[in-house]
């Protein structure tokens, strides 16, 4: 069975690219899924060379400069040497190489270009993080680092933040449920506006009636309680609120249409990662009970229309319940089509898998859900007895 384990370049740079893929080929995996562009972080790194990491957004290779020529986004430089040689370390020890690219998810670009950025029903520009995938710039830059990054000669390039991302802000002492937090989170650009009214969609009305919500628990009104469904969101907000998130899987399928085909070009495929399972499980491996799956076009993700499209997908299987993995996995393989491969994602440890046993059965009901790949989240992420566990996922998984 196909498989592999994450890595960031700071594991590269900090341990070696020798030592590194020593221990994961050690493993029994197939391959690694290297984090070529990434966004900014603050990890806690168990093992690396600092304890605590501090990550940059960046494209850690130098991207072809003709790529990019004429476009008004670039990619931000990081440590453009960490790649350097992999590709022959890799193949040496007959391991695949996935690039794992980050492509909207990025701060400094953001700060630096707040136009492309999402805004919300008030107006506010308040998401400097998430450019939006209905911006005509942030959509030729998303084509371009695909190109740049196929041509590293990588098996597969793993696409994350390929989508519409969640309102996460850092504090709220508003009680906002899920819905509402939802609503806010619904960009209203220029662009997002324009093509949802191109789809028959009154763009302002819908603009105009999550404000009024949002606004209206600003104000003290009580937040919306339950989770996000079409069914509740009409209720709540209205048949215009509900079209024009609906709207949003066209800017979204488009897109990454436009990416997949850029990678085939390249020679190499794409697999496509939206992060619904992270969304619903990440704190904590308890999501909340809709699937992944099913829940995946509240950020434009529409997973029927994608199969005809994209050749893999990877399901953020971040449960600590095996029987949740395994749905997970089938409701993505109804969705996609049954001859798509689908990769699951597991973390060996905490919050998903506290034993040997747990990620095992977790890895056996992937499998047994029609999984044709387990990779494991994340090398640098967690400590080495964690990681000792691989090699009995895999053995339970032939």
């Amino acid at each position: 069975m196909d498989s592999s384990v994450y890595v960031f370049v700071e594991d590269l740079r900090g341990e070696g690219v020798e030592r590194v893929l020593d221990r994961i080929s050690g493993y029994g995996v197939s391959g690694v899924t290297v984090g070529a562009v990434h966004h900014a972080s603050r990890d806690v790194t168990p093992h690396g060379l600092s304890r605590l990491t501090l990550r940059h957004d960046g494209a850690h290779f130098t991207p072809p400069p003709e790529l990019f020529d004429g476009l008004r986004l670039r990619p931000v430089p990081g440590y453009t040497d960490a790649l350097d040689g992999l590709a022959e370390a890799c193949a040496k020890r007959s391991l695949k190489l996935h690039a794992w690219t980050v492509f909207l998810r990025n701060a400094t670009l953001g700060t630096e270009h707040p136009d492309v950025t999402v805004r919300d029903c008030f107006g506010d520009r308040g998401s400097l993080t998430d450019l939006c995938p209905a911006h005509p710039d942030v959509r030729a830059y998303a084509v371009a680092l695909a190109r740049a990054v196929a041509r590293l000669g990588a098996d597969s390039v793993v696409a994350e933040s390929l989508h519409f991302r969640p309102l996460k802000p850092q504090r709220s002492f508003v009680p906002l449920g899920p819905m509402d937090a939802y609503l806010f989170g619904l960009c209203f650009c220029d662009y997002c506006m324009r093509r949802a009214t191109d789809l028959g969609v009154d763009a302002e009305v819908a603009r105009e009636e999550c404000a009024r919500i949002v606004g209206g628990v600003f104000d003290g009104d009580p937040p919306a309680q339950g989770e996000v469904t079409r069914a509740a969101l009409t209720a709540y907000a209205g048949p215009d609120v509900v079209a024009y998130a609906r709207a949003r899987s066209e800017t979204v399928t488009t897109l990454v249409s436009e990416v997949a085909s850029a990678v085939a070009d390249e020679g190499s495929k794409l697999v496509f990662i939206d992060s619904t399972g992270a969304v619903k499980g990440y704190a904590d491996g308890l999501p909340t009970p809709g699937l992944a799956a099913h829940d995946a076009w509240q950020f434009g993700v529409d997973l029927v229309a994608l199969g005809d499209l994209v050749p893999a997908f990877g399901v953020l299987a971040y449960a600590r319940d095996a029987a949740r993995v395994a749905d997970d996995v089938a409701a993505y393989l109804r969705s996609v089509g049954k001859d798509r491969e689908v990769r699951a994602v597991l973390r060996p440890g905490h919050p998903d898998s506290d034993s040997t046993d747990r990620l095992v059965a977790k890895a056996r009901g992937a499998k047994a859900a029609g999984a044709m790949a387990i990779d494991f989240y994340a090398y640098g992420l967690v400590p080495y007895p964690v990681l000792d566990r691989i090699p009995a996922a895999l053995s339970e998984t032939p």
